[in-house]
């Protein structure tokens, strides 16, 4: 049997400024802050999760709170993200919800096979809202946004490379995805090419815009810090493992991440991808109607929390 992968699991992004964050994603676009942790391979950073109001695997927007410069953008990471909500109608109350709280758009037009909407956060990060009616909203009860306005979930993700054939080898020969269409870019320079994996739509979807005239990216807030696919669970990692490491791909190895298992590698144009199972959840170390109100930290931090907690900036 083919292995699938599901789905964009999460992105993970870079903020130089947490307490703002933390007030843009709960306050402007009405997230759920699903798990408020650190960082566990430099645990004086606070990693963010943000979702829906049950920290659904593909609707986790994530941060790592960084002290450095704004991205530099460019070739060799991701983008844009993509946010999808359930109609053209929600679209448009996202765009006066938007002008109200100042934040910048763009029309609302037929962009690349989905009705969608551009807009940045206070950093430069860039997101485009569209359209999924094939889904539905779970709602954060709690949210400023109207229940049926809410965000359901990530994708389609945007990466940008100079060249297309070492990704396209990545996507499709080693990561079983398909190649369904392709189109010019907004400016017209270069073109993006669309691969789906698993059940497709846009929450499965990755499209890769090509454009050899683009500098490097350079790291930064506002950038973001790689991507991760849907896995079922570890038996289903396993397969995965075996999978990369039968084309002599570096990478992570298995990985405990408590509330997911991860394999990290890069793909040739220096884009970090992850693979996360859906399982155990969020909900693996905190009741689901607390999630995110105090500081989660794995079994494996938890004899440290004094001196993690002492390293840490109040967020609010």
């Amino acid at each position: 049997m083919t292995l699938e992968l599901g789905g964009i699991h999460h992105l993970t992004a870079v903020t130089a400024d947490a307490p703002r964050n933390l007030k843009f994603y709960t306050k402007t676009l009405g997230m759920r802050l699903i798990k408020k942790t650190v960082n566990q391979d430099d645990t004086s950073a606070y990693h963010l999760f943000y979702g829906d109001g049950v920290a659904s695997p593909g609707a986790d927007m994530t941060f790592f709170d960084f002290p450095t410069m704004r991205e530099q953008r460019g070739n060799h990471t991701v983008g844009r993200t993509g946010l999808r909500v359930d109609s053209e109608a929600t679209l448009q109350w996202w765009k006066e919800h938007l002008a109200d709280q100042n934040v910048a758009t763009s029309g609302i037009k037929e962009r690349f096979g989905h009705v969608s909407m551009d807009f940045e956060d206070f950093e430069g990060q860039r997101f485009r809202l569209l359209v999924d009616d094939k889904n539905k909203v779970v709602p954060w009860a709690k949210s400023p946004v109207p229940a049926e306005k809410q965000i359901i979930g990530l994708g389609p993700i945007t990466l940008s490379v100079p060249e297309l054939a070492p990704t396209d080898a990545m996507l499709t020969r080693v990561m079983n995805m398909r190649q369904v269409r392709n189109y010019p870019a907004r400016d017209r320079k270069g073109e993006v090419f669309v691969y789906e994996m698993g059940p497709g739509g846009p929450g499965a979807e990755v499209h890769v815009s090509v454009n050899p005239d683009l500098p490097r990216a350079r790291p930064g807030a506002g950038g973001v810090h790689h991507v991760a696919f849907r896995t079922k669970d570890q038996d289903d990692l396993r397969a995965w493992i075996d999978r990369i490491n039968s084309f002599g791909i570096r990478s992570s190895g298995e990985v405990e991440r408590f509330y997911f298992t991860s394999l990290y590698f890069h793909e040739p144009n220096g884009i970090l991808f992850e693979l996360a199972t859906d399982v155990p959840g969020f909900a693996a170390d905190e009741p689901m109607e607390t999630l995110g109100e105090s500081l989660a930290l794995p079994p494996f931090l938890e004899p440290h929390r004094a001196q993690i907690e002492a390293g840490l900036k109040p967020l609010e």
